[in-house]
């Protein structure tokens, strides 16, 4: 009696049918369409590079902190700029040290090539000499920011770009449902099924792509950023040493 009833009943799961749907990452990736799975597969690219970039930048950071730290109590501590100079390249990885060896080296040009000189000729000379001596501590202080900075960029761009990558595959994806669709004369679940999940997986490849790179981004440019007041400090302290020791007007 309820076969004849319900006979949808009876039938609805014969033996051995499979029922749910696969929501993995690969199953996302090749039940898409071609060019949805392109843009997946950029977007995961730009992912991986990301968090590369990111666990690289954040080891560098940590450690230019530890060496600076250990090269800054170390400058302190010695009376003698030749003494810190005869063991700088033991602190290779301290940004404060690279800074520090270009401007002793600098220094010690301007006194193998200062020579007597006579009454306002010679304190014209040590003027020079200073602007030269500041000139090189900028430019030092301008390298290591660039090194520091290098490769950041790439996260801004991941960033700032797979959200969109991600909605042009959202796009596509109901355009996908739209078609299917038209073609089928029907809007089931099953009919727009399809185009709707790859767009919504498209939708969050990209957010899961940019969200960190966005995250790290703005971490390491406030990191950047006191490094560089780090540096810019060093090297007025250093300009203020060669000042009184070896710029004097008399």
């Amino acid at each position: 009696m309820t076969n004849i009833l319900f006979p949808s009943f009876a039938q609805a799961a014969p033996a051995g049918a499979k029922v749910g749907v696969k929501a993995g990452v690969l199953d996302g990736i090749m039940n898409a369409g071609p060019m949805v799975q392109v843009l997946l597969l950029l977007m995961i690219a730009l992912s991986v590079v990301s968090w590369a970039i990111i666990f690289t930048k954040y080891r560098q950071y940590e450690a230019l902190k530890q060496a600076n730290a250990k090269f800054s109590e170390r400058f302190w501590k010695s009376n003698s700029l030749d003494k810190i100079y005869d063991q700088v390249n033991d602190d290779s990885e301290s940004s404060l040290a690279r800074v520090f060896k270009a401007a002793y080296l600098e220094l010690q040009r301007l006194a193998d090539s200062s020579g007597p000189g006579k009454g306002g000729q010679e304190s014209q000379t040590r003027l020079s000499g200073l602007d030269n001596l500041e000139r090189t501590v900028r430019k030092a202080v301008d390298t290591e920011i660039a090194s520091a900075e290098s490769r950041l960029n790439f996260l801004a761009t991941t960033g700032s770009t797979s959200p969109f990558v991600g909605l042009l595959g959202t796009v596509i994806g109901i355009m996908t449902s739209f078609s299917h669709i038209a073609a089928s004369g029907s809007a089931s679940l099953a009919v727009v099924a399809p185009g709707i999940s790859e767009a919504l997986f498209s939708t969050a490849v990209g957010l899961f792509a940019a969200l960190p790179a966005v995250a790290a981004y703005n971490y390491f440019v406030t990191q950047v950023r006191r490094m560089e007041m780090d540096l810019n400090n060093f090297g007025s302290d250093f300009l203020n040493i060669a000042k009184r020791n070896f710029f004097r007007n008399d």
